[in-house]
């Protein structure tokens, strides 16, 4: 998808793009895409793996499902298939993103990674450097998000062990694992989903639970936690939303705290909205918790040869490490000369308004928002983006402009 002009040179090919560059063929790309296609308008994706939703598809394990309902996780103007199950799982959730793409007729060119994305001032048009070819187009939109990078931590010892160390992005299943003792670092959604994989193919985890953490029912009494604090947060305040949201969990779940799982005294809402950290969606890790099959350990002091030290003073012996140290936004990496995102990869500009800077400069997927946050960002994208092609082109016609396609005028 998009109408380019291609111009050679000794050094490298210079594409003119009718529309906006779009950074990224995940859910987030594709959706300002179709949106952009709703309004008549052309884009062009560039995406530095093979194929659609490379984080799905690579760096995801086995069992994952959705943790919301799918009502939640739609990409705008096109929903899942009736026939698909409350929580999708990760092949159907890549289904759908196929089919999305093929609905609107989208068309990434693939295995171009963007080494730099600079706004040209004295020309006004954004030229994004990949590895064979230069970009230019009067708008860019980043739509690489928050998860683009694994996060590897800084443990001390960890380069000395023996055994197995990956990240969550290389792991498949617990099938690997079976009778041995795994060290997962972290207590999020993937390090429970984690551990209770292992230890549904008979390995012993050890979760590591050095932060606090909110853990909250998947559902309670048969409807989805999210979907209930949505329907409150219409009616109340939000601090009194999760006062309500921590009384079912303790009723449902009971205390977690001893279990090694200390709650934040932030609520689970507010927290997400500060900082981005999500609550744990608990799918059945916490029965393991309880029973004892999965061990939840504090912090790491070091790790040794074939184990590990804790804060506590323990020492266990140890044969795999699996980090759910979870991921993070690459954008300083490529995006030069721009201030509107910070050192960390986020934009400054806090929601809902982070997805428009200057110079026709967008974000999308930043939203610490999920899918539900992509669509509305998409959507605002494509109404702005149409506004000012449709004035370009008035202009163009006001001025008696020679050229005739329904594009606004590039450089040459």
């Amino acid at each position: 998808m998009g109408s380019c002009k291609v111009q050679n040179d000794k050094q490298t090919k210079s594409v003119l793009v009718h529309g906006p560059i779009i950074v990224g063929a995940g859910p987030s790309g594709l959706a300002v895409s179709a949106c952009l296609s709703q309004q008549g308008l052309p884009s062009l994706i560039l995406e530095r793996s093979d194929c659609l939703a490379s984080l799905w598809k690579h760096r995801t394990y086995d069992r994952l499902k959705l943790h919301l309902p799918k009502q939640f996780c739609e990409l705008p103007l096109f929903g899942f298939p009736g026939n698909f199950p409350k929580y999708p799982t990760k092949r159907q959730f890549i289904a759908y993103i196929e089919s999305y793409a093929s609905h609107f007729k989208i068309q990434p060119k693939f295995k171009q990674a963007v080494q730099t994305a600079l706004f040209d001032h004295a020309s006004g048009f954004w030229r994004v450097q990949t590895q064979d070819s230069e970009y230019i187009s009067k708008w860019l939109v980043v739509a690489t998000g928050e998860n683009a990078e694994p996060v590897f931590p800084d443990v001390v010892g960890l380069d000395k062990f023996n055994g197995h160390v990956l990240h969550t992005s290389k792991y498949k299943s617990g099938s690997e694992f079976k009778n041995q003792k795994v060290l997962v670092i972290g207590c999020g959604n993937s390090g429970m989903e984690v551990s209770l994989d292992l230890c549904r193919h008979n390995a012993i985890p050890h979760m590591v639970a050095r932060n606090s953490v909110h853990v909250l029912p998947r559902e309670i009494f048969g409807f989805s936690t999210f979907g209930i604090a949505m329907a409150l947060l219409r009616w109340f305040p939000l601090r009194l939303v999760d006062k309500i949201l921590l009384l079912m969990a303790n009723i449902t779940l009971g205390n977690t705290d001893q279990l090694g799982l200390r709650r934040p005294k932030t609520g689970p809402i507010e927290l997400k909205n500060i900082t981005g950290k999500t609550p744990v969606l608990d799918v059945g890790a916490l029965s393991q918790i309880k029973s004892g099959k999965i061990k939840v350990v504090g912090g790491v002091k070091e790790i040794t040869k074939n184990g590990a030290r804790f804060t506590d003073g323990q020492e266990k012996e140890i044969d795999a490490i699996i980090l759910a140290t979870g991921y993070k936004s690459n954008v300083p990496t490529w995006l030069k000369e721009c201030d509107f995102f910070t050192k960390d990869g986020m934009p400054k500009t806090p929601f809902p308004n982070g997805w428009k800077g200057e110079n026709g400069l967008y974000t999308v997927g930043f939203t610490r928002r999920g899918l539900q946050g992509t669509a509305l960002d998409a959507d605002k994208i494509a109404q702005d983006i149409s506004e000012q092609w449709r004035k370009i082109k008035d202009l163009n016609n006001n001025n008696n402009n020679n050229y005739t396609s329904n594009s606004p005028s590039y450089p040459t």
